[in-house]
């Protein structure tokens, strides 16, 4: 057993210094989960890798989900998390955008509205991976580890118990979904 999975079975039994050592052994993994997540989000969020892996580590201590089998499993749930932020980073700013409680003013508007922002093209991928979500887990799985979370398809096969070509299946088949859930 390695020492990561040493650590995160203590962190998940509520040992807090394993926590902590387990954050610091895999921050540079987590990192690079961040920095893949912040690239594919271009200038949406305010925030950097420091901040996206600070907060999404944050969330997982308040949550009390430490419990992880192995270092895979713990990245899939990071990439989770971090996807989590920033969907709910651009929610707020959707809704400060909106106005937030301010009186609305209704206006004919529909050449700004039909120009897509990228905020909306996030919010709407995010509701299209909800729906594959009911539909195929295991295929929103894979669009999360390995869009949002940077996985190769090896550690993606890993994580989930299947093998690569299943996971190469699985990405087509989601890719397809997608794409014609964002026409």
């Amino acid at each position: 057993m390695s020492e990561i999975t040493t650590l995160l079975k203590a962190a998940g039994g509520g040992d807090p210094r394993a926590a902590d050592r387990v954050m610091a052994l895999l921050y540079a993994d987590l990192q690079r989960l961040a920095h893949g997540r912040l690239r594919r989000s271009g200038d949406i969020t305010m925030l950097d890798t420091t901040s996206l892996v600070h907060e999404s580590y944050l969330r997982m201590q308040r949550s009390g989900e430490l419990a992880f089998p192995d270092r895979k499993h713990f990245l899939s749930y990071a990439a989770r998390v971090m996807h989590t932020i920033v969907i709910d980073i651009v929610r707020a700013r959707q809704a400060d955008r909106r106005g937030g409680d301010a009186l609305h003013i209704t206006l004919n508007t529909e050449v700004g509205e039909s120009v897509s922002r990228p905020d909306d093209e996030v919010l709407r991928v995010h509701e299209a991976l909800q729906e594959l979500a009911a539909a195929e887990p295991r295929l929103a799985q894979v669009v999360e580890m390995r869009y949002f979370g940077g996985l190769s398809e090896a550690e993606i096969a890993e994580a989930l118990e299947v093998t690569e070509r299943t996971v190469q299946r699985d990405w087509q088949k989601a890719r397809l979904f997608l794409a014609m859930a964002l026409k």
